[in-house]
């Protein structure tokens, strides 16, 4: 593939995850940005493997783990990328070292993507308020309760900040995230909270 075609060649992107992620969320969007050219790591709150799931209650497949987040620097990636399934962001928001994790790439004005329930770890970290985003209808109410903008949208591009509904939205979301990604850093772009 000519270099034109992997726009993320150089780039080291960090997925975080954990136990309950939705596997096509991963998947997707990790190989995404592999065909792009990048480096991908699995960042999670446990050493060895995460166990992904379909629909958050059948057992998919497992994935090894590149790094713990407490052994995770964010300034080593240029990227982020926070795939939901419902029950890996509700354990992810509840791991401080991980919503720190989440907030620096914010702090550093570096693009971060979050699909389905992903967003919950934008509303823990308050990086939703003043900004428009989408995510799994859920969340709506979380969100516009964290100061963000709910809208209903396939995908929704913030300065940087990449979010998409669900799994139907994938092939929308993995073009934005590679864009983003690839632009890099943003200027002027502030932490939220």
């Amino acid at each position: 593939m000519a270099d034109n075609q992997r726009p993320l060649s150089g780039k080291r992107i960090a997925v975080l995850a954990t136990d309950g992620v939705e596997d096509i969320e991963y998947t997707s969007s990790r190989n995404a940005v592999e065909q792009a050219g990048a480096e991908v790591h699995l960042i999670s709150l446990h050493p060895g493997e995460i166990q992904a799931m379909n629909h958050d209650i059948n057992p998919a497949n497992r994935y090894p783990v590149d790094r713990q987040v407490e052994q995770a620097d964010p300034a080593d990636y240029d990227g982020l990328i926070l795939p939901g399934g419902t029950v890996n962001p509700d354990r992810l928001r509840m791991n401080e070292t991980a919503m720190a994790f989440v907030r620096a790439f914010f702090q550093q004005a570096k693009p971060v993507a979050a699909i389905c329930h992903g967003p919950w770890s934008l509303v823990e970290t308050g990086m939703v308020n003043g900004r428009t985003v989408t995510s799994y209808p859920s969340l709506r109410t979380d969100i516009r309760n964290a100061g963000g903008n709910w809208v209903d949208q396939q995908v929704q591009v913030d300065n940087g900040l990449v979010t998409s509904r669900r799994p139907d939205d994938l092939p929308a979301f993995c073009v934005k995230l590679v864009e983003e990604f690839a632009e890099g850093r943003r200027t002027g772009r502030m932490a939220t909270a």
